[in-house]
């Protein structure tokens, strides 16, 4: 059996029909979630293949300090409630420099979302990280704010930089799909679930939107364009 993250059966399934094997893609934390009970020994009828590594936190920072060197305060969107976005923020609160203050700001409703970000945005040299999670749905309010505001800010996916985010870094969004069909072919003839290590992404995109970066007075970096898979003009 094939899973997709964001799936509410994923548990009830692993535990109603332990003969059956599931593949996994793009969960977010596998063993907090309870799918796996090690990433390198399933031990289970699941494995399959995890979002992103909690490292890929700390390099958003790098990116928007970067691409905004006068940054010194930063607002983190995050969702609290899962354990993908408190160790995300974790990783970014340990790779901040003592300068850098960070600024939670939790996924909530559109609303919410847009009174956290209006009053963080009353202070000046501000920047902005979206983290993976359950913000996609609130990705429009997001990227518009972001521009009304001023924030340089980096996100987690490709399609956040196509909505008019500035910058965005993450896995390839086809990778996960195209290594799990290896993983079915490989149960298929006989290996279980349980001997398959979880695995992260092996390729990672940045894509740079020239055209936000305009509207926001920046500059973006020639070494920083060199390193783009992609330039939105």
């Amino acid at each position: 059996m094939y899973l997709a993250e964001g799936s509410p059966v994923g548990p009830l399934l692993q535990s109603t029909a332990r003969n059956i094997p599931i593949v996994f893609t793009n969960v977010v934390d596998p063993v907090g979630s309870g799918f796996v009970a090690s990433m390198s020994h399933p031990g289970g009828n699941a494995t399959g293949f995890t979002q992103f590594e909690y490292r890929l936190s700390g390099k958003w920072l790098e990116l928007l300090r970067e691409v905004a060197p006068n940054v010194t305060r930063v607002a983190v969107i995050r969702d609290p409630r899962l354990g993908g976005g408190i160790g995300q923020f974790a990783v970014i609160q340990a790779m901040a420099p003592e300068a850098v203050e960070l600024v939670p700001i939790n996924a909530g409703s559109s609303a919410e979302i847009e009174r956290a970000m209006s009053a963080f945005a009353r202070s000046p040299n501000g920047g902005l990280i979206v983290t993976s999670g359950s913000t996609a749905f609130n990705r429009d309010i997001i990227t518009s704010l972001a521009a009304r505001h001023r924030l340089p800010a980096v996100y987690p996916f490709r399609y956040w930089a196509l909505a008019g985010g500035l910058i965005s870094y993450g896995p390839n969004s086809i990778e996960p799909s195209q290594r799990a069909a290896g993983y079915i072919d490989r149960i298929l003839r006989g290996e279980k679930p349980s001997d398959l290590p979880v695995q992260a992404p092996t390729r990672y995109e940045l894509i740079v939107n020239l055209k936000t970066a305009r509207g926001l007075s920046l500059t973006v970096p020639p070494q920083l364009l060199s390193r783009a898979d992609e330039v939105i003009e």
